[in-house]
């Protein structure tokens, strides 16, 4: 059974470009498992740097990834630039989900590449516990 990521009904959180580094290809000549997992993370990072915040503190408190989950839809090569839309759905007070579409633009088409989902965990790291989830954030994700 392949792994299915439903998206809400909303306009994405920002679209974001990417471009695929030399060193994100792997020996089968296309974007590695490990270097999308990458991605994401720089597509999070982007977006909370335009809010002027950081995973280690979003208005008091940061967040960690508690699981991640990948549907692959196509190959992505050295060059592409990635246009990555990112959604937020709420969980419970103190997790979400960031929803990831992946796409490429190549010959006038645009072609998915992969659709992912990182479960995100509010995370006080000065005493190492889970923390409710701030309104910084909450106003963020549009919650």
């Amino acid at each position: 059974m392949r792994v299915k990521i439903t998206f809400p009904d909303t306009e994405p959180l920002c679209q974001l470009h990417i471009p695929v580094r030399i060193g994100d290809i792997n020996y089968g000549g296309h974007v590695g498992n490990d270097a999308l997992l990458s991605i994401m993370q720089e597509s999070r990072m982007q977006w909370l740097a335009q809010a002027g915040l950081t995973e280690l503190n979003v208005g008091g408190h940061g967040m960690i990834m508690s699981d991640v989950m990948v549907a692959y839809q196509g190959e992505s090569f050295y060059g592409d630039v990635l246009d990555v839309a990112l959604y937020a759905v709420a969980q419970n007070p103190r997790s979400f989900d960031l929803l990831y579409r992946i796409t490429v633009l190549r010959q006038d088409e645009v072609r998915l590449i992969a659709e992912a989902k990182s479960g995100m965990v509010c995370f006080d790291y000065e005493n190492r516990k889970v923390v409710t989830m701030g309104n910084t954030l909450k106003s963020l994700l549009g919650l």
